[in-house]
């Protein structure tokens, strides 16, 4: 790969990163429909599946870590010609996510009992129980899709990835529908038809991934599912150590959004619309950056598991660049639309509206530094990845967030009377401190060795 021109590697880039971010897009679409169809069958059944979702990812983040490390371990064996590590690290992978799926189920068995303590309406409590009691069966499958979705991008066969996304979507969208209104003669219900929809396409999903990766014809020479039942401590090792800080990061950076939710509430319901208005907006050009970061795993990976110091380094500047180009001209679009980007998820007749769009458009302004910084931090968290450096970014990462980021907007927003803006600038200051630690830690890294474990 060294010898690659940057054009060279910026196509390569291209094609391993449009169909994830594809992918990505539609992941969220998924979880969009869901949204929207409850928001029509009534206000509890909505509150409770927000609710019931939310906990569903906070233990999905989690346990996709070890998918998650999959990624990087394939691409660095591809690398490096070695085609059995392919197959055992993939096959771990899959272990360590069934038995993480399943010691999480009892949690959403007994989840009201949970939800109440933290203070939620019995209600919506027991609406959300019930929700999980079947969603939550769609733990261990939507786990396995990650880890597959994980070992076919290290494959750089992502087209198939964003085809299966978008047929799950169409098949959810038409199963919800039917499940939570009772349409075409199905029953009807509510929260349980939304979660049996969601299992089911997360089951289908997997079946569809496995079928690729076992019979698609230039894949066959991996054998993925070979003696699966054959434990291999090794192979098993390498994935949970490289897998369990990943969960982590991801749970500290999904929690540092909450946390800010949680205090612009504090400041007010107009604050609090807008921001979940900003953060949509936000999210999709986030996918955009995450899709690019995936690429520059799978490339740094390949190119570390090769011992090709060059391409690594060539690969890495050039996915930084046009995660930086993408960047500068979203934060263009943001600064010269922000009134049409924010009414398009607005009823402006409604009361109210006219506030929500004068602070979404504030909070947008400050979005436009806040996507940069977060995309240099997943960029530089992709590239450490690729390498197998995953610990030290966990710590980097949790105590930006935590001990910088959320400080800072507390002072900034409460202390300091910037309200909604100072918390938006305490993410920006907290993702900053994290992307810069990271990037450095890559380009030392990469300086001195490049295909060492990380501590």
């Amino acid at each position: 790969m060294s010898h690659l021109s940057p054009l060279a590697h910026a196509r390569a880039i291209l094609v391993l990163g449009l169909p994830l971010i594809g992918s990505h897009l539609a992941q969220m679409a998924l979880h969009v429909t869901d949204t929207v169809l409850l928001g029509w069958y009534g206000v509890n059944e909505l509150a409770a599946v927000v609710l019931a979702t939310s906990a569903f990812f906070v233990i999905f983040i989690l346990g996709s870590g070890f998918a998650q490390a999959v990624m990087p371990l394939v691409a660095s064996a591809l690398g490096a010609g070695d085609e059995t590590r392919v197959r055992r690290d993939a096959r771990m992978g899959l272990w360590l996510s069934i038995g993480f799926g399943g010691l999480s189920y009892p949690l959403f068995w007994w989840s009201k009992p949970l939800l109440l303590a933290l203070g939620q309406k019995p209600e919506v409590a027991g609406l959300a129980q019930d929700f999980l009691r079947i969603g939550g069966l769609g733990m261990v499958p939507a786990l396995l899709v990650m880890v597959l979705k994980s070992y076919l991008a290290a494959l750089e066969k992502t087209q198939v990835v964003l085809w299966t996304t978008v047929l799950a979507v169409l098949v959810n969208g038409v199963l919800a529908y039917g499940l939570i209104f009772g349409h075409w003669g199905w029953p009807e219900l509510g929260v349980q038809g939304a979660a049996l929809a969601s299992v089911t396409v997360q089951g289908l999903s997997f079946i569809v991934l496995a079928f690729y990766a076992h019979h698609q014809p230039d894949l066959q020479r991996f054998h993925l599912f070979q003696r699966f039942w054959r434990a291999d401590l090794e192979a098993l090792k390498s994935v949970f150590r490289l897998g369990w800080p990943i969960g982590l990061t991801g749970l500290a950076e999904s929690a540092l959004f909450t946390a800010t939710a949680l205090m612009m509430g504090w400041v007010g319901t107009v604050e609090l619309a807008a921001h979940g208005i900003t953060m949509e907006a936000v999210a999709l050009t986030f996918m955009v950056h995450l899709g690019l970061s995936n690429a520059a795993t799978v490339r740094a990976g390949k190119a570390s598991g090769a011992g090709d110091t060059a391409a690594l380094r060539e690969g890495a500047k050039v996915a930084i660049a046009m995660s930086v180009v993408f960047g500068l001209a979203m934060i263009a679009l943001f600064l010269s639309l922000g009134t049409p980007i924010i009414s398009l998820f607005l009823d402006t007749s409604k009361p109210g509206a006219a506030e929500i769009l004068t602070f979404g458009v504030k909070l947008l302004a400050v979005a436009a530094l806040f996507q940069m910084a977060d995309a240099m931090q997943v960029m530089a968290l992709g590239l450490l990845r690729g390498i197998h450096d995953t610990k030290v970014p966990m710590i980097a990462a949790t105590v930006s967030y935590w001990l910088i980021g959320i400080p800072a907007g507390y002072v900034l927003g409460f202390s300091f009377g910037m309200g909604g803006i100072g918390l938006w600038l305490g993410l920006v200051i907290g993702l900053a401190f994290a992307a810069t630690l990271m990037m450095g830690r890559f380009w030392r890294r990469v300086s001195v060795q490049v295909t060492a474990p990380g501590t």
